[in-house]
């Protein structure tokens, strides 16, 4: 008796355990905008977005500045992204470059700040 007890406790713990895990998307797919106004800028944003580890697909649209992006929310998440290209000197959504990054961008490719 007592060891189906036991038993049903732990099967019963398990399964609570499993339900409170948050399940991840391997091919999450988000669109944010991205400031840029070139091609090099299109290379500099994809590298950089490929630069996460877990990002699978990384594609700038110079008509829209906005990028979309397949990653796997296992390994990355949004922010890493976007600061990874704030780095490569773009604002990308929320996360702004730095004066000091934003300066390193070739004279074509430094897009009007807000």
């Amino acid at each position: 008796m007592m060891k189906k007890i036991m038993m049903i406790l732990l099967v019963s713990l398990f399964s609570l355990a499993s339900f409170s895990q948050e399940k991840k998307n391997k091919n999450k797919r988000v669109e944010f905008p991205v400031n840029g106004n070139c091609e090099m800028c299109e290379k500099r944003i994809e590298k950089a977005a490929f630069s996460v580890k877990g990002v699978k697909s990384a594609d700038w649209h110079i008509d829209h500045k906005d990028l979309h992006l397949i990653f796997d929310e296992n390994k990355c998440s949004v922010a890493d992204i976007q600061k990874a290209i704030a780095r490569a000197g773009h604002d990308a959504g929320k996360v702004k470059a730095s004066d000091e990054d934003y300066e390193k961008l070739h004279g074509c490719c430094q897009y009007e700040r807000l």
